[in-house]
């Protein structure tokens, strides 16, 4: 279980970080005024959130089509019953990770409206 976590960790920092330069990098090109800073800095953290979430729902979904694998695969009695079971954890979790998913893409959104909404306050006056 704690190499399990460990593995888990460490892949999603790993993906944090490469999509974290990659958010910069695009990010870069197009300099926006400094008081708007705090906006894109709320937008680049809630497009690495989005990709953290986005990665732990398809790991759910994968656990989902292994659970079903695994009860179409069980023999006995007991065996049915407990994949039946990991079948129900495993969506339960699924639906947790899209309901996460869902709030995180419209944190995102509303991030994106607020630094569209400051540069377009930043245009006039410049």
């Amino acid at each position: 279980m704690t190499r399990t976590r460990t593995s888990v960790a460490a892949l999603l920092s790993t993906l944090a970080l490469g999509l974290g330069g990659a958010t910069v990098a695009s990010a870069a090109p197009t300099p926006a005024p400094e008081s708007c800073a705090r906006q894109e800095a709320q937008v680049a953290k809630a497009e690495q959130a989005l990709a953290r979430v986005t990665a732990v729902f398809g790991r759910q979904k994968d656990k989902v089509a292994t659970a079903r694998k695994g009860l179409r695969q069980a023999d006995t009695r007991v065996e049915r019953a407990r994949a039946r079971a990991a079948l129900e954890r495993a969506k339960d979790r699924k639906d947790e990770a899209k309901k996460s998913k869902t709030a995180q893409q419209v944190r995102l959104a509303k991030a994106i409206e607020r630094l569209a909404a400051c540069e377009a306050g930043q245009a006039p006056a410049a």
